[in-house]
């Protein structure tokens, strides 16, 4: 064996050897990240009715992350009143909590506007669906997270 193959053999194996390493170096989240709640709903009563809100996630993994978009619909009784698209740049630090600003414009036709103005003023509490996902990195790898939260909130003006 000449000193040229000797060298080649020892640069492919420590190559493999460094692949090995970085590989299992890349620890992916095993668990999905979790909606806690939704607090401080909030809508406010102009000719352009928005919901406002924060989300509370949770991050179950070891893996610190970014949440990269959120692309939720959301339902009142039953009914599609808006969409959370908004694309974010938020850290998700690794188990623990992180929290997303929500704003959606409410389609209050589709729910048909005296009824939910009459619902507010009354107090009644509305059942809220949040259908969708969440577009995480991890490492620099995309991952899509589903999401499917139900609350029942009174929403104040």
């Amino acid at each position: 064996m000449s000193f040229k193959e000797f060298m080649c053999g020892r640069l492919f194996s420590m190559f493999g050897l460094i692949g090995i390493l970085i590989l299992s170096g890349c620890q992916l989240p095993d668990e999905e990240i979790v909606l806690r709640q939704i607090r401080d709903v909030v809508a406010d009563a102009t000719s352009e009715p928005m919901l406002k809100a924060e989300a509370v996630f949770y991050n179950p993994n070891n893996v610190r992350g970014q949440l990269k978009s959120i692309d939720v619909e959301i339902f009142v009784n039953g009914k599609k009143a808006g969409l959370v698209k908004r694309e974010y740049h938020v850290r998700i630090p690794a188990r623990g909590e992180f929290t997303v600003p929500l704003e959606v414009k409410l389609n209050l036709k589709e729910l048909g506007t005296m009824e939910t103005l009459l619902g507010v003023l009354g107090g009644k509490k509305f059942d809220v669906q949040y259908s969708g996902d969440l577009r995480v990195k991890y490492r620099g790898l995309p991952i899509k997270v589903p999401v499917d939260y139900k609350s029942e909130i009174r929403l104040r003006f």
